[in-house]
């Protein structure tokens, strides 16, 4: 695992957090489209990008919906080898701040026995498809990985295994973490800075939750040495909503008690 760039983080032991291999599952499975990198048959050897809306198959490989018109498509016609980068979402952040992965493979086609499972997990991802899922000039398609490689943000870092990102799930919160994360930030500003003075060891003036997921939670805190982050360990892993809740409701009162 590379780390760098450690700047800002306060002294201590580090919470623990998912292993990267889960985090890039996590991010892929959230993701609706990634940048389609495909080798140009125009231009031999130069990379050709696209945007690409994409669905995960059970093992996180990026299912393909294409036109036999579109470019990419002609140039993975001559040359399978492509590569798909996904970026959590993050509007207005620093676009180098948010976690992406690139998925490396070579695409192929789905046979007609694999059309079925792969029509359901797209549509259940982009229902607008219906309009054009059944069309003759449209077909399926599979990345199939040879590599991995995943950025989780500033200072993390890593080439992934095929078989541990395959093998890793999702994380559990992973759907319910915006509305978690809007939740605290809207409602509990209050409890957001002490958990950062208490918790996180920062002196914060201000403080909003910027990730959520089974074991812990990232803040980013206003100091007067100027913008800091610290993750914060959950005192047992949560799988649901209501757990995350009743959790961070105990940690609360905890802050409270050691604050007083």
């Amino acid at each position: 695992m590379s780390r760098h760039g450690q700047g800002g983080a306060p002294p201590g032991p580090t919470a623990p957090e998912p292993a990267f291999a889960e985090q890039a599952r996590t991010l892929v499975h959230l993701a609706r489209t990634g940048t389609l990198g495909t080798l140009s048959r125009r231009h031999p050897g130069h990379p050709f990008v696209s945007v690409m809306p994409y669905a995960p198959d059970e093992r996180g490989r990026p299912l393909l919906l294409i036109s036999t018109l579109a470019m990419h498509t002609q140039n993975l016609d001559a040359d399978p080898r492509a590569s798909l980068l996904a970026v959590q979402a993050g509007a207005g952040e620093d676009p180098l701040a948010l976690a992406r992965v690139t998925l490396m493979g070579r695409a192929a086609r789905l046979p007609g026995a694999e059309r079925p499972p792969a029509r359901e997990a797209y549509l259940a991802r982009h229902p607008n498809a219906v309009h054009w899922v059944d069309f003759d000039d449209f077909a399926f398609w599979r990345l199939d990985l040879t590599d991995v490689y995943f950025v989780g943000g500033f200072g993390a870092m890593d080439w992934l295994t095929v078989e541990g990102y395959e093998a890793a799930r999702p994380d559990p919160l992973a759907d319910a973490a915006p509305g978690i994360i809007e939740h605290m930030n809207c409602d509990h500003a209050d409890a957001l800075i002490l958990y950062a003075r208490v918790l996180g060891g920062l002196a914060a003036d201000a403080a909003e939750m910027v990730a959520v997921d089974r074991l812990g939670f990232k803040l980013r805190a206003r100091t007067a040495e100027g913008p800091r982050g610290c993750r914060i360990g959950f005192p047992r892993e949560v799988t649901t909503a209501e757990q995350c809740r009743v959790v961070l409701i105990e940690m609360l009162a905890d802050c409270r008690a050691r604050a007083s």
